[in-house]
């Protein structure tokens, strides 16, 4: 029996690789903005703790408050079309920042409005982006093409933070947003040039209500036992993400005593781990299985965010070590998570019902990262930063309980065919 010819590499698809730069780009600015923006409320205003975990509480109501709706609309509409307008609109509401900051009317009122609507808009850009990869890559390739565009994001990552350290450092941090504002141009512009087509949307006679269409999103995650641990996991991890981002930036700073430059270089070192997890989610599913592969990530990126509290305050060295190793432990264990959640669920859920799957997924992780935000926010003006961050890696704990206790890790590696995959079918229902 002659064997099938190889397939060209994904990076011979040119719709791809177009969705690819974009995304390429738009993350490095934005992960430029993840430092400049709180460096913004906490060197130019003076802010504190409250203040950051209102901030990020802030992005993750408004990722609340239109998630699931986002889901649905991703469901009714084009998706690139979402995609572009959301990114041009991002460009001036994080444009307005540096304008305000030179004109000096810059207060923390438009740093929380900014994130807010900012917020809004990534929601719908999330949404539409993970439901949009299948139009452009077959089921048996979801693996490498997220891992691709993880990979890029993991470069992105580790140049951004470092750099947006050193220009925080240099211009200040109101200036260093304008870098993101100008990436989302240019993802626009990327984006605008894919010419595969999408496939058809319900007309407005078969649709069925919003409020119907987002029960459906949730029906399915509630009664697949695939996709309802993956999303009880992913929402748990999210509550660690949460205290991170209240605290982290703070504990980094006032704790250990690092300047932004050096809390610039040591998060772009995640960029360096997820890297790794990227180049090897692939080989470990395909060895272990993508079940046991995900449960390992989740271990590692609950290990790896241990040695944050375990920083000691003051000891710089001994401190920046501590944290290097949480980014390069905790981020490629989380990349190896993260591309085997992205990729199951792309493969098990229809096109139709993509973006209700994601936006309910999103809706949940973005509850719990807020209870962890709010939180962590609380326990360090209650406890201290330490105590907050310890505390927070119990929602990776209890991600690993959930993992392990259901079907999930039984996964094998990503099948050629995505029928492989879905559990018998009165088990996802699906809208007629």
């Amino acid at each position: 029996m002659t064997p099938p010819p190889p397939r060209p590499s994904i990076w011979r698809e040119r719709d791809f690789v177009r969705l690819w730069t974009a995304g390429t780009i738009s993350v490095f600015g934005s992960l430029v903005s993840r430092t400049a923006l709180p460096f913004t409320a906490i060197l130019v205003l003076g802010a504190g703790p409250i203040e950051i975990a209102t901030l990020r509480a802030l992005e993750l109501i408004a990722g609340l408050i239109v998630g699931l709706f986002a889901g649905a609309w991703v469901d009714r509409l084009s998706r690139r079309p979402i995609m572009i307008a959301a990114d041009l609109g991002r460009a001036v509401l994080l444009g307005s920042i540096p304008v305000a900051a030179v004109a000096g009317v810059l207060g923390i009122e438009q740093l929380y409005a900014v994130s807010f609507l900012a917020a809004i808009l990534t929601t719908f850009f999330n949404v539409a982006d993970r439901s949009y990869l299948p139009t452009l890559v077959e089921p048996s390739r979801l693996v490498a093409a997220n891992s691709a565009l993880t990979g890029s994001a993991s470069v992105a990552e580790f140049s951004a933070f470092g750099i947006s350290g050193f220009l925080i450092q240099l211009f200040s941090a109101p200036i260093a947003i304008a870098v993101d504002a100008l990436s989302f141009l240019a993802s626009a512009l990327f984006l605008g040039s894919i010419r595969r087509p999408e496939p058809a949307r319900p007309t407005t006679d078969r649709r069925e209500s919003v409020v119907g269409e987002i029960r459906d999103g949730l029906r399915v995650v509630w009664r697949s036992p695939i996709l309802r641990p993956l999303a009880a996991a992913g929402a748990s991890a999210h509550v660690l993400w949460g205290v991170f981002g209240a605290v982290y930036l703070l504990f980094a700073s006032e704790e250990v005593g690092l300047s932004p430059a050096a809390i610039g270089v040591i998060v772009g070192m995640g960029g360096a781990g997820s890297f790794l997890g990227a180049v090897f989610a692939g080989r470990i599913s395909r060895r272990l299985g993508l079940g046991t592969a995900m449960l390992i990530g989740m271990v590692g990126f609950t290990i790896g965010n241990a040695f944050i509290p375990l920083a000691p305050s003051g000891a710089l060295v001994a401190g920046a070590v501590c944290l290097i190793v949480q980014q390069l432990v905790g981020d490629s264990a989380a990349t190896v998570y993260e591309i085997g959640q992205v990729s199951v669920t792309q493969s098990v859920v229809e096109d139709r019902l993509l973006g209700r799957v994601n936006g309910t997924v999103r809706f949940f992780e973005d509850l719990f990262q807020l209870g962890g935000t709010i939180g962590g926010g609380l326990i360090a003006e209650a406890l201290g930063l330490r105590t907050a961050m310890a505390v927070g890696l119990l929602g990776g704990v209890v991600a690993i309980g959930f993992l392990w206790s259901s079907s999930v890790r039984h996964l094998g590696p990503m099948p050629d065919r995505p029928e492989s995959f879905v559990l018998p079918s009165d088990e996802i229902p699906l809208t007629e």
